[in-house]
């Protein structure tokens, strides 16, 4: 291939890359200023938008309510308030009033829960996750994208029979269904410990992000019955 012909090639996948890249900005613009969530904060916890890189709290999903921010199978809270009493507690009574089921990794208890030997790896005690999850379920977190570029993510959870999830990004499909293994272990002889044998699935999400605010949906595809507890992102060289 001649010169000539090689620098008309490269001059076109420049022109495909701005005009890509373009719509990308257009589509993200249309979206978030039409969005009507809003990044989670209380009493303590105040800053906004999650950042990225780093780890993100699924728990933290956007204010907002059902239909904007989440949709959940009914509109009972069956971890804040219920399993976990509304005893004035934080952690307690995190969200109890929404639709999003949320409970958060206990320790020192009998019998142990979160802090058992059946981990695949150990989490941090108090620990607030997304739990009671069912296929058609979703919940929106914005972030701030320090960069724009290629980020993975980290996904630490709890599966009792495996499934399937995955991310949007500003409205749009990012990165189709991500398999999610089963953490069940026969060995356990407690059957409702299924739900707490914590794993991380490394490098599971991979996806685009521009700068600055996006927004993250984050559907359950197939199965439910798992816990997500947060997305550590870093960004991919």
């Amino acid at each position: 291939m001649k010169k000539s012909q090689l620098h008309r090639l490269s001059r076109l996948s420049v022109l495909f890359l701005l005009i890509a890249t373009t719509a990308i900005c257009a589509a993200k613009k249309g979206y978030l200023s039409q969005y009507k969530g809003a990044p989670y904060q209380d009493s303590h916890y105040q800053a906004g938008a999650q950042k990225i890189p780093g780890k993100v709290l699924c728990a933290y999903y956007d204010l907002g309510g059902e239909g904007v921010a989440y949709h959940d199978s009914d509109a009972v809270n069956h971890g804040s308030g219920a399993l976990n009493p509304a005893n004035g507690s934080y952690l307690n009574e995190f969200r109890m009033n929404e639709g999003v089921d949320i409970s958060y990794t206990k320790f020192g208890l009998d019998p142990q829960i979160d802090d058992t030997h059946y981990n695949r790896v150990q989490p941090p005690a108090g620990l607030l996750y997304v739990g009671w999850t069912v296929p058609g379920e979703w919940f929106n977190i914005t972030v701030d994208a320090a960069q724009a570029g290629e980020y993975s993510a980290d996904l630490l959870y709890t599966s009792n029979r495996g499934g399937t999830i995955s991310l949007d990004v500003n409205g749009e499909p990012a990165t189709g269904p991500l398999i999610i293994a089963s953490t069940y272990d026969a060995a356990d002889p407690v059957a409702w410990r299924q739900w707490h044998h914590w794993n991380v699935a490394s490098n599971l999400v991979q996806l685009r992000l521009s700068k600055g605010k996006n927004v993250l949906t984050v559907h359950i595809l197939t199965e439910g019955q798992m816990n997500l507890a947060t997305l550590e992102f870093r960004k991919k060289d």
